[in-house]
């Protein structure tokens, strides 16, 4: 197995040109595990860690471009404030040292059901960068995930940066799983409300072949919340709202049974994440001040 060492983004996109079935690595937390369990043998990895400029992140116009080698615990610590789901869904990211070597760069490309990234970046409408030598393109996150670990990048691109919204309002993150850390999520939600726009955004991960977003419950709670003016009426959302929220979050997933839960236990978790992150993102929505910003 050759192990290609390019120093910038230019020789990176050289070297998969020219050889389109090198494995990308960057934190190598799913990669590796591939590798160990000799479920990939691929002809060549291409280590993605020596470009800088892939571990770098700016913000700028309402967006932050994340560079796909700026990891999980960065994610936290710097871009947090901006990014809250997003970091949110970082900290339940396995151990310290796997969130210091994972990346949301590197969660893309594995396009796993179950990465903990996807949930938020589907409800915030982040857009991935991809790089080849023919030029550089963004893929709409909707648009990104094409089946269990499967993705929409060419053979000879590379994810370069992700690109998502600034928060305009509260976000939550909440998953299942058999323990409260180090776990694959049995199921995972995310929220994102935008009372600029007066819309929701939702994700799922884990139940399902692909992450994907629940349409019918946003456009449901978009409607009950502009129709009965509730973003500009201070109180709880009324508990039928809540529940036909949460009903249609678990009806939008397919999920399977396997060794982490059966499909009848993850869509019920589903609408137990969905009930209870919209209570607490609408606590927050009055309880920070966003309400009147």
């Amino acid at each position: 197995m050759d192990f290609l060492t390019p120093v910038g983004w230019d020789e990176a996109l050289e070297l998969k040109a020219s050889a389109p079935d090198a494995l990308p690595i960057t934190g190598g937390t799913d990669v590796m595990v591939e590798l160990n369990l000799t479920a990939r043998r691929p002809t060549a990895l291409l280590d993605l860690t020596r470009i800088a400029a892939a571990r770098q992140w700016s913000a700028e116009d309402g967006f932050v471009r994340l560079g796909a080698g700026v990891s999980y615990r960065r994610v936290i610590d710097e871009v947090g404030a901006l990014l809250p789901g997003l970091a949110m869904a970082a900290r339940t990211v396995g151990s310290p040292q796997i969130r210091n070597r994972g990346t949301v760069g590197g969660n893309l490309g594995a396009a796993s059901p179950a990465g903990d990234s996807h949930p938020p970046l589907l409800a915030t409408g982040a857009e991935v960068e991809a790089a080849s030598v023919r030029g550089v393109r963004r893929i709409p996150i909707d648009d990104f995930f094409t089946g269990v670990k499967r993705n929409a990048l060419a053979p000879d691109e590379l994810i370069t940066a992700v690109v998502v919204p600034i928060s305009r309002g509260p976000q939550q993150f909440s998953k299942i799983g058999p323990r409260n850390a180090m776990v694959i999520a049995v199921c995972s939600f995310a929220l994102a409300l935008d009372p600029q726009r007066e819309v929701i955004g939702t994700g799922i991960g884990s139940a399902a072949p692909t992450p994907i977003r629940a349409a019918k419950a946003e456009a449901f709670l978009t409607g009950e919340l502009r129709e009965r003016d509730l973003w500009h009426r201070r109180g709880p959302l009324p508990e039928s709202v809540v529940e036909h929220f949460a009903g249609l979050v678990a009806a939008a997933a397919a999920p399977i049974d396997d060794v982490r839960g059966t499909a009848a236990y993850r869509r019920h978790a589903l609408s137990v994440l969905a009930r209870r992150t919209v209570n607490w993102a609408w606590d927050d929505y009055w309880t920070t001040g966003r309400a009147a910003a």
